[in-house]
């Protein structure tokens, strides 16, 4: 995610960073060299030019030049530039109560990922206590309902479909609000028809579905890898239609960043939330702080916590680290913990979050593929031989290669590994209770070096 900016970027505030004193030549340098880097990255000029004038107008004030750290105060002007750019805050969305129904329409081109993001939109509303209902009002583009219909089921949650012959999405929306109402649902969410580009025809049948639902949210789904396109189809759908807000997705590919960085200036509207993956669960709230930390190279620790915490158990960690302590860490709890890293989503994504890492691994480098080979291994194991892998004799370990597709040589790799990620594991946690044992590793590692 924007690892091209990011490392421009991070090479500009290294050699600031390390001056004792900066002058106005100091600052104009680095100021050239922030507006090449957003230039590359596809950000619109005027935004460009915003930025740059906002940050050189604050960075040649007194409280710069003659600061205790110049070089980290100038960070700290770009970085809260940068917040404001992308939009100050987080923005949540407008709904009514849960004893009200509330509306969403989902706008945008055909390959934005309208659909999907609909049925994303909907398992995080479902998560936080609501009851949504997909209903299918795309009555264009073939296969549309079915695809709704397809992820509605997946995620369970319930899709209204009209009869095949029916080509009225406002019909279809009218018959849909009534059935939600006679069913505990309080949150519509309608994917609208969508085009190739925009044209008259399309704008018009938004137009009368706008005029009958009078939604609580209008949100634009764009692609964030069309960069600049995606900013000009935002501002032709607010001025024709108008929004509250963008819905950004493919925004893990996107390695420059130019629409995220100048929607919010040239519409006027915030981005509302993010596609990050494929799975359902890879949809966030957009949070401008956290991403402006993340460009900068500084890091998104709390978003790796709030990751980590929505799939590890607080108690089963507990247990595990017993476990460690009294060397009963086993096999089996090693691939719950596989799964549990698997289901964080990208590796990369997470080693990025991580303060002055981002740009510095490679996905191929962290090797999932190596995650999905241990996983069958330990699938290929029975209950007994997870529970203790001293069992796991040569007629053994021929049978689980043959159950995992892999070759001896591989199971026999593996529990190598574990045997030495145990002792690893229950060093780290005496370590983690003796700090003047840490510290004396520390200092026997400084000596090596």
């Amino acid at each position: 995610m924007f690892d091209k900016l990011t490392e421009k970027l991070s090479n500009v505030f290294r050699v600031i960073a390390g001056k004792a004193t900066i002058s106005e030549k100091n600052i104009d340098e680095a100021v050239e060299a922030i507006k090449m880097a957003f230039l590359e990255a596809d950000v619109n000029l005027r935004v460009v030019r915003r930025f740059i004038n906002a940050t050189v107008e604050e960075a040649r004030g007194e409280k710069v030049l003659k600061a205790v750290d110049p070089g980290q105060q100038f960070i700290k002007i770009v970085h809260d530039r940068l917040v404001a750019f992308l939009g100050d805050t987080q923005q949540d969305l407008k709904l009514k109560g849960p004893d009200t129904l509330s509306s969403i329409l989902m706008l945008g081109l055909q390959g934005s990922g309208k659909t999907t993001s609909s049925a994303k939109l909907a398992l995080r509303l479902k998560q936080d206590g609501r009851h949504p209902l997909l209903v299918a009002c795309d009555l264009l583009r073939p296969a549309a309902v079915e695809q709704l219909a397809v992820l509605g089921a997946q995620i369970g949650i319930p899709v209204y479909r009209a009869p095949d012959n029916e080509k009225d999405s406002t019909a279809v929306y009218t018959a849909a609000a009534r059935w939600a109402k006679q069913n505990m649902i309080d949150t519509l969410i309608v994917d609208t028809t969508g085009r190739l580009q925009i044209d008259q025809a399309m704008m018009e049948e938004l137009v009368r579905l706008k005029t009958l639902v009078n939604p609580d949210e209008m949100l634009l789904v764009a692609d964030s890898m069309t960069g600049q396109s995606a900013v000009d189809i935002a501002k032709t759908f607010d001025e024709q239609i108008g929004l509250t807000g963008v819905i950004l997705t493919k925004f893990d590919s996107d390695t420059r960043g130019g629409a995220a960085l100048s929607l919010k200036t040239i519409t006027g509207k915030p981005i509302k939330f993010i596609g990050t993956g494929e799975k359902p669960g890879d949809f966030e709230p957009f949070r401008p702080e956290r991403l402006a930390g993340r460009i900068l190279g500084m890091g998104d620790v709390v978003s790796l916590v709030e990751k980590a915490q929505a799939v590890i158990d607080q108690k089963e960690a507990a247990v595990l680290q017993k476990k460690i302590e009294h060397e009963t860490f086993t096999l089996e709890d090693w691939l719950s913990q596989i799964r549990s890293v698997k289901k964080m989503g990208s590796l990369k994504a997470m080693v990025d979050m991580i303060p002055g890492m981002a740009g510095q691994i490679n996905e191929d480098d962290l090797d999932r593929a190596e995650l999905n080979r241990y996983e069958a291994i330990l699938s290929s194991m029975t209950k007994k031989e997870l529970a203790n892998h001293l069992i796991i004799g040569p007629s053994r370990r021929s049978r689980i290669a043959r159950g995992s597709g892999t070759s001896v040589a591989e199971v026999v790799r593996l529990l190598k590994r574990f045997e030495k990620m145990r002792s690893d594991l229950k060093k780290a946690v005496k370590i983690g209770k003796n700090k003047k044992t840490a510290q004396a590793m520390i200092a026997q590692l400084q000596k090596r070096r």
